[in-house]
């Protein structure tokens, strides 16, 4: 029997360390990074992202060798910044920025996500700065990020994926439309993030269908509306909000992932589809069975 579905075929499903509840380089509460690697193989993805900079080895040589084992490959690393406080932070982000794009490069990947700063913390849900930039602000960081993806390109050949992520100043459609539209294409992409895209209000086909030539990655998940409700109208963090469970197992909540796929696969270029459901924390033989339900469900849809 044939599936009705027809093939995503430039679509490259993968998952991360963060559908396992994996924050943190080092955490208590978290599954042993090899724990990570049996599971994510056996549940059906090639591809992973290296997740929090010391969760996984970062000698490349012994991480080559513990992904091969299990036929596994690595699509992106991750780095967070605070580029709009302009050159001050620079030598700082960069120092964080270089050992990743490094360990990133060395594992043949060639996207980096890039996660702004939150604007209250994610665990205490202290205020650090204004939810809101002013116009010196967003001008420091679009400057600043289209430095970082020259730097980033020019000395390890990677490609930069700008993350819009709930409590950062890149959330909501506007804010994300005002990045784009201050950025430069050719040194600037969006990783989209469908859950926390409509965490923040926004239409994920839409965001596609208008940037199609700005997305460069997604990061699949979806957000129980219910409990979407109930964060924003207590104003309740990003981290407290994932303990509420607000970040659901698809296809659960919204949006829909299989219009999303179609979407993306209508932009003709390959694109990695990287799966990621915030558990943080969790009990550790939660994320397996949602990771294995999850992989036939995205087969399901053709991917």
């Amino acid at each position: 029997m044939t599936s009705s579905v027809p093939p995503l075929d430039r679509i490259r499903v993968g998952s991360a360390p963060d559908s396992w509840g994996v924050w943190f380089p080092d955490d208590p509460q978290q599954v042993p990074w090899q724990r990570f690697l049996d599971e994510v193989a056996r549940a059906g993805y090639e591809w992973i992202e290296l997740g929090p900079y010391g969760y996984l080895p970062t000698d490349p040589a012994r991480l080559a060798d513990e992904t091969a084992a299990r036929g596994l490959k690595v699509s992106a690393g991750t780095v967070f910044t605070g580029l709009h406080h302009g050159p001050a932070v620079w030598d700082r982000t960069w120092a964080h920025v270089a050992d990743i794009a490094a360990l990133t490069r060395r594992m043949g990947a060639d996207h980096l996500v890039v996660i702004p700063s939150f604007w209250r913390d994610d665990k205490t849900g202290q205020v650090l700065e204004d939810r809101t930039l002013t116009a010196a602000q967003w001008r420091e960081l679009t400057t600043q990020t289209e430095r970082l993806g020259r730097e980033v390109r020019d000395r390890f050949g990677l490609n930069i994926v700008v993350h819009p992520h709930a409590d950062t100043h890149i959330d909501t459609e506007e804010n994300v439309s005002r990045f784009l539209d201050a950025t430069d294409p050719s040194l600037v992409s969006l990783c989209l993030d469908t859950g926390h895209y409509a965490y923040c209000g926004g239409d994920s086909v839409k965001l596609i269908e208008t940037y199609g030539e700005r997305i460069g990655y997604l990061h699949l998940k979806q957000v129980d509306p219910d409990i979407l409700a109930d964060v924003v109208a207590d104003e309740v963090p990003f981290g407290p909000a994932v303990a509420r469970g607000v970040m659901c197992e698809p296809p659960a909540g919204v949006p829909a992932l299989g219009p999303v796929l179609t979407a993306a696969q209508r932009l003709d270029v390959d694109l990695f589809a990287i799966v990621e459901q915030d558990m943080y924390p969790c009990p550790p033989d939660k994320p397996y069975p949602i990771a294995e339900r999850t992989r036939r469900f995205l087969r399901s849809c053709g991917a």
